[in-house]
């Protein structure tokens, strides 16, 4: 932490010597600061100012999440990461990588080109977004002048019309190029992201210096775009959120109204692009149909769920049903056929997004982090919509398994995809060229606060149960509810309930569906087994079985300083199983306690998970590790491990004590097979490979990327470009010789060797090999070529056998020369 907190110093002081005399230049001529005269003092946080009155909105309010104090075993420790280490971190790579930098030459405080990738604009608004919420929280000055550099930088790289993009304002301003490619350049999309961070500095800080640069930019948006003027969508949807955001905190129509016109132009042609003959984006971006005529989750996932959200927040404030209508539909889609049982979404790699109904595969799921968090925000507004806790417990599944997953505890580790399965090829990255996960990683923990309670009239929502204290508003009264517990770990909750004065009002409950032996609102997965213990509910320590109507337990009364509401959700561990037609999933079984999917993962498992079957008569065991991953609690079981023989036979291979984690913890402690879905019998279990020269050979490279074990794990490809099965290849390296070594304890009788490519042609940079040899290692200890090999064939889709002379060695080596300008890959190598 200390470490982070250098860091941001250094970056903020870094900061002012580049703005150095120029900040009169910077600074925003049109700032209009806080009725009070003036910003508050760097690290004063002033109470957010009241939202304007909308004539509708939500039928339930959330409460704020800085109205929500935690104090909370899981969550304390996670919240502060993110503000001591994962937002500094962030701002520091948006310094390394040229982010930052490119609103300061856009302001003619440096000279250059743009660096970095043209939507990078997106990063740094919303790292600005997380660091809002978390001063709001805890006021930090730093954070603070660090804050009010960046906005003063972005405020003289904005133009006079209000426009702001470094892509097209470096290395001088491209006012030809604006909106030429809607489709692509994602400019929409990095307004939507300033929009939120803006609103929420505002909201934090009083200060409208970033709310007036972000107002100028949609009021420009506005001229640009709607009825009698472009009628482009976003290729990448995000800008109708912002747009929303603003409407409620400015109260102008226009800019609701711009978010609605924005949506329905979706699947229509209309006056797009400079010439007004642009075309519809494709399903892809879902701009295929209509987005009202819309039935199905299709294309890209994330640009999916920001759709949803942008729809659900235009339905309630305008009262839209045929969005309702529309969202609700293509919600029962996902839940019902294209969820994983993490909460994540995305099945295809190839194109971030979907895949057909109940296509879910395990190993090469996308699940990508920022799919998982805008999961998170649509069933949020569903539920703000509708009062209905199964879109709650689609959120709270996601937040505690995908959503997790994708950073690491230490705060400065990222995964992009998750996938729910790995044969040891993963692990968290600290930064990503498209760094989109780590940005919103930074903006979304400090939220989460905000999804615990919520209210209507005189009705309390208890959404999720994290310890600490809320203030809430009930039928206009002051109340305020502290919570205990040791969730997600233990299933006991206690709330104080605390009215400013003697009233009734209704408390309702949230009744896990997990507890009610529902794992998701849908059939695509149940519990197989059963249990008799029960969900018991206590007011000031009497039992009461109130009836649970959408997903909550309503306790209606008059409440009193003193009353206290005790609920007990017992925690069985519960064997999940897929729907039938989830293909990836059959004779499998996942595990789960409370809120949480477990895995099995290499460190606590010998290295081998896949090769494990799990009877369903098998007992299993809870038991809380204070000493492991920052405190978890683990599954305990026995297995049955299975084995391939050389004769390719799969055989028993003994009973095997197994321990599973969390899924959000696996991978904390160096690349190792893992898994989620563990075998119920042994067709669908992946052997042990049997004891083959190759496979029981000590294997080394003079590079790997992706999996060196692959090569010898008797996982046969489909084609050479089949990416199923992990593989061996050579990427980034092109045109070099690379080599593969195989090496034993005593001599071995060698006389053959069989290789099978990998060639990614027309989606990667995997070609055929332009050579290959087999060299041996000699008693001298030097490697000679093998003698009288046949020729070396370099055909895809089936293995290349050479000959040679047999030779008697402690070593083999597989030499590969590269094309020019291409990598090649391995899929599988036979040693006879």
């Amino acid at each position: 932490m200390g470490q982070c907190r250098r860091v941001l110093t250094m970056i903020f002081l870094v900061g002012v010597t580049a703005f150095g005399s120029k900040g009169a230049r910077a600074a925003n001529p049109h700032s209009d600061n806080s009725a009070a005269g003036g910003r508050p003092l760097p690290g004063a946080v002033p109470e957010i100012p009241n939202p304007q009155s909308l004539d509708r909105d939500y039928h339930v309010t959330p409460v704020p999440f800085n109205q929500v104090q935690v104090e909370d075993g899981f969550w304390t420790p996670r919240l502060q990461i993110n503000r001591t280490v994962t937002i500094p971190y962030c701002f520091q790579k948006c310094e390394e990588t040229g982010r930052i930098s490119n609103f300061q030459k856009a302001a003619g405080l440096q000279q250059g080109k743009h660096q970095g990738i043209y939507f990078d604009d997106s990063d740094v608004y919303k790292v600005m977004e997380g660091a809002a919420y978390s001063l709001q929280v805890h006021p930090d000055v730093m954070m603070r002048l660090y804050l009010d550099k960046l906005i003063a930088i972005m405020a003289g790289a904005q133009w006079e019309d209000g426009y702001l993009y470094t892509f097209y304002s470096l290395p001088q301003k491209q006012p030809e190029k604006r909106w030429t490619n809607e489709k692509d350049m994602h400019e929409q999309y990095c307004l939507g992201h300033m929009l939120e961070g803006a609103v929420a500095h505002y909201q934090v800080t009083g200060d409208k210096v970033f709310l007036n640069i972000a107002t100028r930019s949609a009021d420009y948006l506005c001229r640009v775009f709607g009825p009698g003027r472009r009628t482009d969508p976003p290729g990448h949807q995000g800008i109708e959120i912002g747009l929303c955001r603003l409407y409620r905190v400015t109260g102008d129509a226009k800019y609701l109204d711009l978010a609605k016109f924005l949506l329905d132009q979706r699947g229509r042609t209309g006056n797009r692009g400079p010439n007004g003959k642009g075309k519809l984006y494709g399903a892809y971006a879902q701009d295929h149909i209509p987005v009202v005529e819309q039935t199905k989750a299709e294309g890209h996932s994330v640009r999916a769920m920001y759709l949803y959200t942008g729809m659900a927040d235009v339905a309630a404030l305008t009262g839209s049903m045929e969005y309702i209508q529309a969202i609700e539909t293509i919600w029962k889609d996902v839940v019902g056929t294209k969820l994983y049982v993490t909460g994540g979404i995305g099945a295809a790699a190839g194109s971030e997004g979907f895949g057909g109904p109940y296509e879910l595969p395990n190993l090469t799921a996308y699940c990508e982090t920022c799919a998982s968090f805008a999961n998170i925000f649509w069933n949020h507004r569903m539920f703000l919509m509708s009062g209905d806790a199964r879109y709650l417990d689609i959120l709270e599944r996601t937040l505690y398994n995908a959503a997790l997953s994708g950073v690491s505890m230490q705060g400065d580790r990222f995964f992009y995809p998750n996938p729910l399965e790995s044969r040891g090829a993963h692990e968290r990255s600290p930064w990503f060229g498209c760094a989109c996960c780590p940005s919103n990683v930074a903006r979304f923990i400090p939220s989460v606060p905000g999804y615990a309670y919520a209210c209507r009239g005189s009705d309390v929502y208890v959404n999720l149960f994290l310890g600490g204290t809320a203030t809430v508003e009930a039928g206009g009264c002051k109340v305020v509810l502290k919570q205990q517990t040791e969730y997600p770990w233990k299933g006991d909750v206690k709330i104080a309930v605390e009215p400013e004065q003697s009233g009734t009002f209704a408390v309702l409950v949230r009744i896990p569906g997990w507890a009610r032996h529902e794992p998701v609102p849908s059939d695509l997965y149940r519990f197989q087994d059963t249990s008799d213990e029960k969900i018991s509910l206590q007011v000031n320590g009497k039992r009461m079985t109130p009836e649970v109507v959408q997903g909550y337990a309503r306790i209606e009364r008059s409440w009193q300083k003193g009353d206290t509401i005790e609920l007990n959700l017992p925690m069985p561990v519960r064997r999940v199983i897929a729907h039938p037609q989830v293909k990836a999933d059959q004779g499998r079984v996942a595990l789960q306690r409370g809120p949480i999917v477990f895995c099995l993962e290499g460190p606590d498992n010998d290295g081998k998970v896949l090769n494990l079957v799990l009877p369903d008569s098998a007992p299993l065991k809870a038991e809380y590790r204070r000493d492991l991953l920052n405190g978890v609690v683990t599954l305990t079981g026995k297995a049955q491990a299975v084995k391939r023989t050389t004769d390719g036979r799969v055989v028993a291979a003994g009973t095997k004590p197994f321990v599973a984690i969390p899924y959000y913890a696996w991978a904390h402690r160096g690349r190792s097979p893992m898994t989620v879905w563990i075998a119920r019998e042994p067709a669908a279990a992946r052997p042990e490979p049997a004891d083959t020269l190759a496979y029981t050979s000590k294997t080394t490279a003079s590079f790997a990327h992706k999996s060196l074990e692959a090569i010898t794990d008797q996982t046969l490809p489909e084609n050479s470009a089949d990416e199923s099965p992990q593989h061996l290849d050579f990427w980034p390296h092109k045109g070099t010789t690379e080599w593969v070594q195989f090496e034993w304890p005593a001599p071995c009788d060698l006389s053959a060797l069989q290789v099978y490519w990998f060639d990614d042609t027309g989606r990667g940079h995997c070609h055929l090999p332009q050579s290959w040899r087999v060299l041996y290692r000699t008693q001298a200890g030097d490697f000679q070529p093998v003698k009288n090999a046949n020729a070396y064939g370099v055909e895809k889709d089936t293995f290349n056998q050479v000959r040679f002379d047999p030779v008697a060695t402690k070593a083999l080596k597989l030499e590969v020369t590269l094309q020019d300008d291409w990598s090649a890959g391995i899929q599988e190598v036979v040693i006879e």
